[in-house]
């Protein structure tokens, strides 16, 4: 009886462990997808890995709505050739996943010319009907 209960005591933190950086690796491969379907203009991946309510907040201060996002990439307003996620930290609280980031996001200027605006950021996921979706997004430029 006492190997048995030793045996729980040990197995099941492993266990527990292993289910939280479980959902961590699933939130982070989502962010990473989400980076992808914006470079790629994938806009069915976006509207299903958005959250009809998100806040977008640009490191400007700009606020998109789930809607204005995808169109200002789908108007041609918003372009990404390339994200290049630096530093990432998930942490997840029950439905909830925190992600505090730290990324290099590749653009050009008006003239054609390359532009890098590397960003520190704060990203929150929900679990909704089994899914992850993005809720909110904040950033700020890093000098």
């Amino acid at each position: 009886m006492n190997k048995i209960f030793y045996v729980f005591l040990f197995v099941l933190p492993l266990n527990l462990a292993f289910v939280q950086n479980t959902a961590e690796d699933e939130v982070l491969d989502i962010e990473k997808r989400r980076f992808q379907a914006m470079i790629n203009e994938d806009f069915d991946l976006l509207e299903n890995l958005m959250d009809d309510q998100l806040v977008y907040i640009h490191s400007n201060g700009n606020i998109d709505s789930k809607a204005s996002f995808i169109n200002a990439i789908k108007a041609g307003k918003t372009a990404y050739d390339d994200i290049k996620l630096e530093e990432s930290k998930v942490r997840i609280y029950d439905k909830t996943a925190i992600i505090n980031g730290l990324c290099v996001f590749h653009q050009k200027n008006p003239d054609g010319s390359p532009r890098q605006t590397r960003l520190r950021y704060t990203n929150v996921y929900i679990k909704q009907k089994g899914h992850w979706k993005m809720v909110s997004w904040q950033s700020y430029k890093m000098s």
